[in-house]
């Protein structure tokens, strides 16, 4: 009994206060005073679960790359036997490069609530290789574009519900709201001479420049937990991502032209995720994660949009966080799709600054 409080003791030195100046006033193994906020964790999900110190200003430049490929075989045509078909065969491939640097600052206005602004500026490379149905080449044909520029910038509130501790899990609230900041993806030329869809549709709908913003506001709520288990902490989150809809809302074509879309409502987003974090020393430590989310349909004038299904995606996350100093922390995550619909890798480095 007592060699394990003294090991829950040294655990909790290590992991409280996310790097705050109490790790590095009190000798390693000690427990710093307990202030009654979460244990930290290597950070694998955008909302992180330990607060700010009231009254201290975080900075952190973070960095994000994501890679996606997905392809599509559309077969035109009949079947003599099964071996055989008799027609044309629509072959896409289409690889995307999105990178995102991000400048978030967060403040503690108390030892319970933190508010956050994030700016984030985007850059995203999409090339499409395909054989243009109903015709009769073998010519690969490829399409390059790409867009930079803001991204949609973001304000997010939390508050820490209750008092944990060493044996009791800490509850964080948040609420996060999501401008319209970036480029607008209705405001971006596609390839179509007149319309994009319908029996007079000419190209195929790839934009000319990619947007680089979402076009629609957007509020969050959220509620995270977090679970010291000697030596462990068990963390994780649910969420309700909430898109309002747009009215009157037209698509850019070719020639300065107009393709009139009405009301475009995007489908809510639903998202869970769950952890595992570690202390290898006094200054390191190690993340196994789990992100979900469940897109809902799109709906255009009150139906849903033609094509557009109920969307899953599943990312396998690892992280690792360094505490270089009391007042500055390396932090990286590697995430995998596990769906077909996540993008195939995504990497992330954030250095936040206390001041």
């Amino acid at each position: 009994m007592r060699a394990s409080a003294k090991r829950r003791a040294s655990v909790l030195a290590i992991l409280v206060c996310s790097g705050a100046a109490a790790q590095a006033q009190n000798p390693v193994g000690t427990a710093p005073a307990d202030d009654g906020r979460p244990p930290a964790v290597a950070p694998l999900f955008e909302q992180p679960g330990v607060l700010t110190p009231r009254g201290k200003l975080v900075l952190e430049p973070s960095l994000q790359f994501g890679y996606s490929s997905s392809n599509r075989v559309v077969l035109v045509g009949y079947t003599i036997i099964p071996a055989l078909l008799i027609g044309l065969v629509d072959v896409r491939e289409v690889k995307r490069n999105t990178t995102t640097g991000a400048l978030t600052a967060r403040y503690g206005l108390s030892n319970r609530a933190e508010l956050e602004l994030k700016v984030p500026y985007v850059y995203r490379s999409d090339s499409t290789v395909s054989r243009e149905i109903f015709t009769g080449t073998g010519v690969d044909r490829v399409f390059d574009t790409s867009g930079r520029g803001v991204g949609d910038a973001e304000l997010a509130l939390r508050y820490q519900l209750n008092d944990g501790g060493a044996d009791r899990a800490y509850y964080v609230a948040g609420l996060r709201v999501k401008s319209r900041t970036g480029t607008d993806p209705f405001s971006v030329v596609t390839d179509c001479s007149q319309r994009c869809v319908g029996p007079n549709a000419t190209g195929t709908g790839l934009p000319l420049e990619l947007p680089t913003g979402s076009g629609f506001y957007a509020v969050q709520p959220s509620l995270t937990w977090l679970y010291p288990s000697d030596p462990a902490i068990l963390f994780g989150s649910v969420s309700y991502l909430k898109n309002f809809k747009r009215s009157g809302l037209s698509r850019k074509v070719l020639n300065g032209e107009l393709e009139p879309l009405g009301t475009v409502a995007p489908g809510d987003v639903l998202g869970f995720n769950f952890g595992l974090g570690l202390a290898l020393n006094e200054r390191a430590l190690i993340s196994f994660g789990y992100d979900h989310s469940s897109i809902a349909r799109t709906r255009q004038n009150g139906a849903p949009v033609q094509g557009s299904v109920r969307t899953q995606l599943g990312t396998l996350l690892l992280g690792f966080s360094y505490r270089i100093n009391d007042k500055r922390t390396l932090n990286i995550a590697v995430g995998a799709g596990l769906t077909r619909d996540t993008p195939d890798v995504q990497l992330s480095l954030r250095l936040p600054f206390t001041f």
